[in-house]
């Protein structure tokens, strides 16, 4: 202990104490001893339930499970058709009576559908008010009792603050809840909510939502949002997006040509390709340690039409042109402009950017490959050399 400074050892306590405020340990999703898992899905208007709904189906999914949506809220215009949209995009039925029938009826016919057809989990979408009302809560009160389920899930808006406390507390003390979901959790600003929540509540925070994408749901795990709201980064929710989402023989692959510098402009676009996978930019570097702090990468956005303008500019070039890139001349740039709908000042600029990601590519590869005290101490000169240039998206 004598070689940590009392800065490290406060962090490693705050650390410690962060986790076991929120839950300690990731709480699983419940589930029955006869089929199927009942989850009901509670919160205010506006909350993402509906979302959520889809979202918990398509992970369940992945689980090789067999959910079924339920249509419940047959209020808010539009509800059904919405979830009946989602179950359509990731090919989970979706149970539905229409607007006429009452809610409770809705959630017992759905039960007894999905014993018929052999569907594991049963999700019922309620509705929401604008603010907690008796007319609501005596709803859900009457939901639960026909339907007994396993899971009464409340959905919180993250961004909400104080009112997402407020919520929790008035729910749980008349629906009784197993857990907590909650939305719009993409940034480190936003895990008071999570602490608040669980300390009113008392109730584990099971699922986070950190994105609008339809697989952007993850389980909670105390441990990692701690080390988030720290700005410690999130290395192993990291590692886990890329191992869902990379192709491992592609990535070897990419490796091999990184390291003998055969690194081409095709290669660029698997790339782009691959990161787009594993969400928003700004997420991915949220998760890395420090990142949070370094200058300019903290305000770093990067939007789907800039992406979109580097891969015009790419697959305007011709094979020969991607393969080698130091034949384009000017000509060739006036060209690919055109081409891209871009200027020849930004088909300068990724040029020259993609150029020094190669050389630094093949400086990093000797350094990893034991070279001598000179070829790191190259390699480090390179790497504050491009970092000092601004190593930014060609468009900002």
């Amino acid at each position: 202990m004598d070689s940590f400074t009392p800065g490290m050892v406060i962090i490693d306590i705050v650390n410690k104490e962060l986790t076991e405020l929120m839950g300690g340990s990731q709480a699983k999703l419940a589930k029955s001893n006869k089929p199927p898992t009942v989850i009901m899905m509670a919160g205010l208007q506006g909350a993402g339930k509906t979302t959520t709904s889809g979202k918990l189906a398509k992970l369940l999914q992945k689980g090789n499970h067999r959910p079924l949506l339920v249509a419940a809220d047959i209020y808010r215009p539009a509800a059904i058709k919405q979830l009946q949209v989602l179950g359509e995009q990731i090919k989970v039925p979706v149970f539905s009576l229409g607007d006429q029938t009452s809610p409770v009826e809705i959630a017992r016919q759905a039960v007894q559908h999905a014993k018929d057809n052999g569907l594991d989990y049963v999700i019922i979408d309620t509705a929401g008010r604008l603010h907690i009302d008796e007319e609501l809560m005596e709803e859900l009160k009457q939901i639960h009792n026909v339907v007994n389920p396993d899971e009464v899930l409340l959905v919180v808006d993250a961004m909400t603050g104080q009112d997402a406390v407020n919520v929790a507390e008035s729910f749980n003390k008349q629906l009784a809840l197993t857990g907590v979901v909650l939305t719009k959790l993409d940034g480190d600003s936003r895990g008071g909510a999570a602490l608040s929540v669980k300390a009113v509540t008392g109730c584990p925070i099971k699922f986070a939502a950190l994105g609008e994408k339809i697989d952007a749901l993850e389980p909670f795990h105390p441990e990692r949002m701690a080390s988030r709201i720290l700005g410690m980064g999130d290395m192993l929710s990291l590692i886990e997006k890329a191992q869902a989402n990379i192709d491992t023989d592609k990535a070897k692959e990419m490796e091999r040509k990184m390291r003998n510098a055969e690194f081409t402009f095709d290669d660029f676009l698997e790339q782009m390709d691959q990161v787009k996978k594993l969400g928003p930019i700004d997420q991915i570097l949220d998760m890395l340690p420090g990142m949070n702090k370094a200058k300019g990468i903290k305000d770093l956005k990067v939007d789907d039409k800039q992406m979109g303008r580097v891969e015009a500019i790419v697959h305007s070039m011709t094979k020969t042109e991607k393969r080698q890139p130091e034949i384009i001349n000017h000509n060739r740039r006036k060209r690919i402009a055109a081409g891209s709908g871009t200027s020849v000042a930004e088909v300068n600029r990724l040029i020259k950017q993609f150029d020094e990601m190669r050389k630094m590519m093949k400086q990093f590869s000797g350094m990893m490959g034991g070279g001598g005290k000179a070829s790191k101490k190259n390699a480090m000169k390179q790497l504050k050399g491009l970092g000092g240039k601004g190593m930014k998206f060609p468009f900002k």
